[in-house]
């Protein structure tokens, strides 16, 4: 094997990328915006994440800002992103930042890995990119490219100790946050899961599965198990002054801290219970929202109701016209165009 760093650091020289929270060559890129884009491509492409990141820096300009944000300000503007866990831990780290560390990030893979959100590759990036810390970046374009680089053909994910092992043999001392990002770069514009482009990788003439033909097969990946389906009941509960009923989910678990359409258990057998919010008759819509997360998908059958009075424990009446004002994830989004569906007002 006679792929080297230095082969890829030049193409990633003349090919890198511009991207909104990349210095521009030879700067050191600023921590803060590091980890603000690392958490934000955990679970996102860099194409979806780009207008996120400027309107969340544009509102936030520094850590010290975002902690003092509140947590609902935060999960506001995190719609549309997914995976709001991300967004919980975006700002408990940010808070542990500014309140522990004075406002500085850890500069060290094991510093950064006690922050909240924060797990062993995106410890590595930051660590790599921000502070210039030889750290071995392994994320799925990395995994991609050592699979075939290296012709990696066991199944993953047995194959990811093999694969770490190849990317940081790799792994040079010098330049390793551009190396890090240049071989992110490289699987997401040249090693492609399809049709890669071989003819322009520098890596090309020592990659093991091209010279076998193989290069598209792999990594393998084992099959994915179909993902079960939970059923539940939405109440869409309106008080007749052009309000709806909206409630908290639990800091903890899935949507942790957001808000919903209150709706009974998720169960995956039988009928799902009832459990309206409130007292009253409710009508069925005769629609069922569906959306689909990273391991089950979700049906929910709405109903309707009306009601007035205080709002329950843990339940505020929304303003049907201001409900974008509200972190409503995309499940519940459904769920309220449904119950508008007719009507002139959508959020």
């Amino acid at each position: 094997m006679e792929a080297t760093a230095e082969a890829l650091l030049a193409w990633y020289d003349a090919h890198r990328r511009e991207l909104p929270w990349r210095a521009p060559p030879g700067e050191r890129a600023e921590p803060y915006r590091v980890w603000l884009s690392e958490i934000m491509l955990q679970q996102t492409v860099a194409a979806a994440a780009g207008p996120y990141f400027h309107r969340v820096l544009e509102r936030w300009p520094d850590v010290g800002a975002l902690a003092a944000a509140s947590l609902d300000e935060v999960l506001q503007a995190w719609q549309g992103l997914g995976y709001y866990a991300r967004a919980r831990n975006l700002h408990a780290a940010a808070r542990i930042v500014a309140a522990q560390h004075g406002g500085r990030f850890p500069d060290s893979e094991a510093g950064l890995r006690a922050l909240p959100g924060v797990g062993d590759y995106t410890a590595a990036a930051i660590a790599a990119i921000a502070f210039d810390r030889k750290a071995t970046v392994v994320d799925g374009n990395v995994e991609r490219v050592m699979a075939r680089l290296f012709r990696i053909e066991t199944p993953l994910p047995a194959a990811k100790k093999a694969i770490r092992n190849a990317a940081e043999a790799l792994t040079p001392e010098t330049r390793p946050g551009d190396y890090a990002q240049a071989v992110m770069d490289l699987g997401a514009t040249v090693c492609l899961p399809r049709r890669p482009r071989c003819g322009v990788c520098p890596w090309s003439k020592d990659c093991l599965a091209r010279a076998a033909g193989t290069a598209e097969s792999l990594p393998v990946k084992a099959p994915k198990r179909q993902r079960p389906v939970r059923r539940g009941i939405a109440y869409w509960t309106e008080d007749g002054a052009g309000r709806v009923l909206l409630r908290r989910r639990p800091e903890n678990g899935l949507l942790g801290g957001m808000m919903e359409v209150p709706s009974g258990p998720w169960v995956e057998e039988g009928p799902p219970p009832e459990a309206p919010p409130v007292e009253g008759a409710w009508e069925p819509l005769g629609a069922v929202a569906r959306h689909g997360f990273t391991h089950f998908i979700l049906e929910l059958d709405v109903r309707t109701g009306r009601s007035a009075g205080a709002p329950p424990e843990g339940c505020v009446w929304a303003p049907i016209d201001a409900l974008h004002d509200y972190a409503l994830p995309t499940a519940m989004k459904k769920v309220v165009r449904l119950a508008l569906a007719g009507k002139d007002r959508l959020i």
